[in-house]
């Protein structure tokens, strides 16, 4: 099956980058990275020394007991490297990603229409290929999540591709 994962809403990094505003109406944190820190604009991991920003985020849409804020780190300053949108960001030794972006763990959450979670996985990137293409089979699930298992945030939607992958993309929030 292949996948597509939407980039983060061109709305929601403006608002931060430009205005110092995150999805909760807080100011957000500017920092300069110690490196390893999960910037989900790019899919890597921050290099030591760039300028990062911290924000609450929101990748929902939907009211309901689903809809939830969290914390993401993003670049401070765009970048003109564009990270693969038709794979999983893996470890670096399953796919050659250099700063193995979503590690050797982390938990995958299928979701409804409605934003309500239908299923769950604890993968390592062994398994994450088979895991989502097992949830995006089903009818029922219209998005997968991944998210890092310590702290529960928010890495990448993964949509079903489809000629239109705008479609999918993450609301503007």
């Amino acid at each position: 099956m292949t996948i597509h994962i939407p980039p983060m809403p061109e709305a929601f990094l403006d608002r931060v980058r430009n205005r110092g505003v995150d999805d909760l109406g807080q100011g957000v944190v500017r920092r300069v990275a110690q490196g390893g820190e999960p910037c989900r604009d790019a899919l890597r991991r921050a290099r030591p020394g760039e300028d990062l920003i911290l924000a609450s985020f929101s990748p929902f849409t939907a009211s309901g007991p689903y809809h939830e804020y969290g914390p993401v780190f993003v670049l401070a300053q765009p970048v003109a490297e564009e990270p693969a949108r038709d794979l999983l960001p893996l470890a670096p030794l399953s796919r050659g990603w250099p700063e193995g972006y979503l590690r050797d763990r982390f938990v995958l959450r299928a979701y409804s229409t409605a934003e309500a979670i239908l299923d769950a996985a604890m993968v390592t990137p062994a398994e994450a290929d088979e895991t989502v293409a097992g949830f995006l089979a089903r009818p029922q699930v219209a998005f997968v999540h991944a998210r890092f298992p310590l702290f529960g945030c928010f890495a990448c939607r993964i949509d079903r591709y489809s000629s239109s992958p705008s479609a999918g993309d993450e609301a503007e929030a």
